[in-house]
């Protein structure tokens, strides 16, 4: 059976459907909307500190090494078999101390030899010498025999050299390291017999970032600390390198230890505390109001309820602030809270001033 419908019934479906589309449209707005974020015309309350001018000082934590103010690989000059040693390990010396003797009799020979032939010569001179005076003989002939001395003495100088260099001797007072040999070794000047190093005196090795290497001049004091100690050693640095390592944009410094101290061993681990004592009066922000950038660095500045995104230059920095050496004026007012969420054109709220 088909089934009519009256007028005033297909005014009712028509304005059902009417009411029931205006409805879907409004859960799909709301549903667009992220649940939580601010609504535009809802103010964003955020916290600010007001730009003040402020002698900074940044304390710099660096790690450095220790190292022995000399010290040298001991090996021979020639190749020879050694005949003796003195290398008690871990022993202290003093300079020239013999250390070690190579086999030399071959050179001793050819020194006896050589002084024999010098004595001839020396007499056979002298006699020539006495007959020049009588004209018994050419001054031609007293000049070779004078030669012939001056020769002899010469080979004599330069076996006397080679004898020498079988002797291994202290260059410095310090300490000896292991050795590394054993007597009658045959030995070359690649060969590592020991090493000496200077204990009594120290020196600190360690790197600073590029833009603090001025501060750190010839002079100035340094303190370090080393793990196995609790004492806070001091040092006094004697240069810097002469070029920024490419690399890693930073100085290296080396610096003299004053104190002494058994935990102070070559290769030791130190942590450098570093003071740059400031700059003078300068204009200071929270570190947290400093937003990275790709390229540079940015604040946002409050101005009359509106946010005021602005390029910064900074400098040094402590736990605290840093400075700001371009970009700022004194009394501006920067943001320090939601930084995440605000947005050109967003409506702020100062709901705190430091």
């Amino acid at each position: 059976m088909r089934q009519h419908y009256t007028f005033p019934s297909f005014l009712c479906l028509i304005t059902a459907f009417g009411l029931f589309f205006p409805a879907c449209k409004s859960d799909k707005k709301e549903a667009a909307t992220p649940a939580g974020a601010p609504k535009k015309d809802v103010p964003l309350q955020v916290e600010g500190f007001k730009v003040i001018s402020k002698n900074l000082a940044e304390n710099l934590e660096v790690p450095g090494s220790l190292q022995p103010f000399e010290e040298t690989e001991i090996r021979p000059e020639i190749s020879g078999r050694l005949v003796s040693m003195n290398i008690q390990e871990g022993g202290a010396v003093a300079k020239g101390v013999l250390l070690a003797k190579l086999f030399d009799e071959d050179l001793q020979a050819q020194l006896k030899k050589l002084q024999v032939q010098l004595e001839i010569a020396q007499k056979t001179l002298e006699r020539q010498q006495e007959l020049l005076k009588i004209q018994g003989i050419s001054q031609q002939e007293v000049d070779l025999s004078e030669l012939q001395v001056n020769n002899i003495k010469a080979d004599m100088e330069l076996v006397k050299v080679n004898i020498s260099k079988t002797e291994i001797r202290a260059p410095y007072a310090g300490q000896l390291g292991l050795r590394n040999v054993s007597l009658g070794a045959y030995v070359s000047p690649t060969t590592l017999l020991t090493t000496l190093r200077q204990m009594n005196r120290m020196k600190l090795d360690f790197t600073v970032p590029e833009k603090y290497g001025q501060l750190f001049g010839k002079g100035k004091t340094v303190h370090f600390t080393v793990a196995g100690s609790r004492r806070n050693f001091s040092a006094t640095v004697l240069a810097t390198e002469m070029a920024v390592a490419a690399e890693t944009r930073s100085l290296k410094v080396r610096a003299s230890v004053v104190d002494s101290d058994p935990a102070l061993l070559p290769g030791t681990f130190a942590k450098v505390l570093l003071n740059t004592s400031g700059t003078g009066e300068t204009l200071i922000a929270p570190t947290q109001a400093i937003i990275p950038q790709a390229r540079g660095k940015k604040v946002v500045v409050f101005r009359g309820g509106k946010p005021e995104f602005q390029d910064v230059e900074t400098g040094i920095r402590d736990e605290d602030f840093v400075q700001v050496l371009n970009g700022l004026s004194l009394g501006d007012t920067v943001v320090t809270t939601g930084l995440l969420a605000i947005r050109p054109g967003s409506k702020l709220v100062l709901k705190k001033v430091e």
